[in-house]
C-alpha cells in the first residue's frame, strides 16, 4: 500500500512538473512575442516601407527613418527624407514642433509623427489658380517653378505653375481612367519629435 501511495505521488508530481513546464514555456513563447512586437513597432521604418503601405497607416503614429536630402530655406519646417533612392522620398512638416535643425541634410534622420495625405484633385488645382491669378500663392523653391525637392517627390514635371498644373491634370485624368480615383495621394508626416542618427 505504501508502494502504491509513492508511486501515485511520484507520477503525480512528474505530471504537475510537466505541466507547470509547458504552461512556462507557453507563457516564455508568449512574452517573447509580445516584446517582439514592442520592438518592431519601436523601430523605424524605412521610407520605402512607410511608402509602399502609406494607404493603410494614414493617421496613424509611426516612426521613419531616412537621409535627410533637403531642408526648407524658408524657416526650416520642412525636410525631404529620401529612401532607397531619389524617386522614394517623404516630405516631413515640422507643425507644432516647428523647425529643423540645418545639420540634419546628408544625415540619417529619424522622425515619429503622424503620417498623413495631401490629395491633389480639380479642386486643389481651381483654388491654386485662382491664388496664382490674384498674387496670393505661397511660394517655395526659389522661382515659379517652385521646389525642385517637393517637385522631385511629387514626380512633377513642368517648369512654370501653368505646366505643373497641367501635368497635375493628365495625372488625375489617367489615374481616374485606371482606379475611379478623381485624385492624387502624395504622404507626408506630420512630425512630433526627431533625431540625427549618429
Amino acid at each position: 500500500m505504501l508502494k502504491g501511495n509513492v508511486l501515485c505521488l511520484g507520477l503525480l508530481s512528474l505530471m504537475l512538473t510537466w505541466t507547470s513546464c509547458g504552461n512556462n514555456t507557453k507563457q516564455s513563447a508568449e512574452t517573447s512575442q509580445q516584446k517582439v512586437c514592442a520592438d518592431t513597432q519601436s523601430q523605424a521604418n524605412d521610407v520605402d516601407a512607410v511608402l509602399a503601405q502609406a494607404d493603410l497607416n494614414v493617421g496613424k503614429e509611426i516612426t521613419v527613418e531616412g537621409v535627410c536630402t533637403h531642408i526648407c530655406k524658408h524657416g526650416g519646417r520642412k525636410i525631404f527624407l529620401m529612401g532607397s533612392d531619389d524617386t522614394k522620398t517623404i516630405r516631413v512638416e515640422g507643425g507644432k514642433m516647428g523647425k529643423f535643425d540645418a545639420a540634419c541634410v546628408n544625415n540619417m534622420v529619424r522622425v515619429k509623427g503622424v503620417l498623413c495625405e495631401q490629395r491633389i484633385d480639380e479642386a486643389y488645382l481651381q483654388q491654386w489658380e485662382s491664388q496664382v491669378a490674384n498674387q496670393t500663392a505661397e511660394q517655395h523653391g526659389d522661382s515659379e517653378a517652385g521646389c525642385d525637392t517637393e517637385k522631385k517627390a511629387r514626380n512633377e514635371k513642368g517648369n512654370s505653375v501653368a505646366e505643373r498644373i497641367a501635368d497635375f491634370r493628365t495625372r488625375i485624368a489617367q489615374r481616374e481612367a485606371e482606379t475611379g480615383k478623381a485624385y492624387l495621394s502624395f504622404y507626408y508626416v506630420e512630425a512630433q519629435e526627431y533625431e540625427i542618427v549618429k
